[in-house]
């Protein structure tokens, strides 16, 4: 495997072209620059995302699956996470092989770059001493982009993108989508987990991984595997020290942080889990928060945004009502 270090460094120069395509104004553009669409939208009642999401009816939101959720525990506490096995089957079954192996456990956060990621997985990858992968398999081909499929739903937004033809939202995850709609993949919005890798597209497994805690860096989509996203506890990672060495990483080993443990929500018992549900992004509900965040009404804003970007629309989360 390669080692921590060679894990994302070329993901700091890659890129990727995508052409956006534009048949006339969308939706949003046309709120912005048609007065008619102004008055129509100033004469309806506003309201905030806030009080949309309080008078949201439960069959909106739906539960997380204890099977693709993880609970990484840090010395500040819990990050949840979802994972994605529609878009990603190879890599989520890898890794929850190697969370009910318990492979993760006592490695450490090994690097935070300012404005990028935070990455943890085994300092000693390439070394004698590396921890044995158990049962997950050393490589993987990679899942840039899967088929569109019947469990890949794709709700999509008007309002256009930069790096991809169509953009919107697969059960909850930021995604995107070719022009003819037959490839489809998971976006590298703020939160998004990925998995760490060199040169090798086959070299990233799941054993290391990432989260993105800056401005999204979308020119990475199509090149690494992004397997899921944050639901809850962003902030234990995005607010840890940056690392001061090339790319973020720390050059002490005192300097990391370790992680406590990785498990599956499943194998924990219920009393002690996390039990979220999420906005179903094909709810009428998601539909009208966006819309709200796309054009603001409200008593701060001076002038509405008219549009709004993929990895600005909220993924509203809340713990389950008993």
């Amino acid at each position: 495997m390669n080692s921590p270090k060679s894990h994302l460094l070329a993901i700091a120069f890659v890129g990727i072209a995508l052409s956006a395509c534009a048949t006339g104004p969308t939706k949003g553009e046309a709120a912005a620059s048609d007065p008619a669409r102004g008055e129509a939208l100033a004469a309806t009642p506003y309201k905030s995302a806030a009080e949309l999401l309080e008078a949201s009816p439960a069959a909106d939101w739906r539960p997380l699956d204890p099977d693709n959720t993880l609970y990484l525990q840090l010395p500040a506490g819990r990050v949840v996470m979802e994972l994605a096995p529609a878009f990603v089957p190879l890599h989520a079954a890898n890794i929850r092989t190697l969370v009910r192996e318990k492979y993760f456990d006592g490695l450490s956060v090994l690097r935070v770059q300012d404005n990028y990621v935070a990455q943890w997985g085994d300092p000693e990858e390439d070394e004698a001493k590396a921890k044995p992968l158990g049962g997950a398999l050393a490589k993987l081909e990679p899942e840039f982009a899967v088929p569109v499929s019947a469990d890949t739903p794709f709700t999509r937004l008007a309002d256009g993108d930069v790096y991809a033809p169509q953009v919107g939202f697969g059960n909850g995850f930021p995604a995107a989508r070719d022009a003819d709609g037959k490839q489809t993949w998971l976006t590298h919005c703020y939160g998004a987990v990925g998995v760490a890798r060199g040169n090798d597209p086959t070299g990233g497994n799941g054993s290391g991984l990432y989260v993105i805690i800056g401005h999204a860096p979308r020119h990475l989509d199509r090149n690494v595997t992004v397997v899921g996203r944050v639901v809850q506890g962003i902030e234990l990672l995005s607010s840890l020290p940056r690392g001061t060495g090339p790319l973020g990483f720390y050059e002490k080993p005192e300097q990391r942080i370790v992680i406590s443990s990785i498990r599956l929500a499943a194998d924990v018992p219920y009393a002690e889990r996390t039990n979220l549900e999420v906005l179903r992004s094909d709810s009428p509900t998601f539909a009208a928060v966006a819309e709200a965040r796309r054009n603001r009404r409200d008593d701060w804003t001076v002038h509405p945004a008219g549009r709004i970007e993929l990895c600005n629309v909220p993924l509203p989360a809340r713990a389950i009502k008993h």
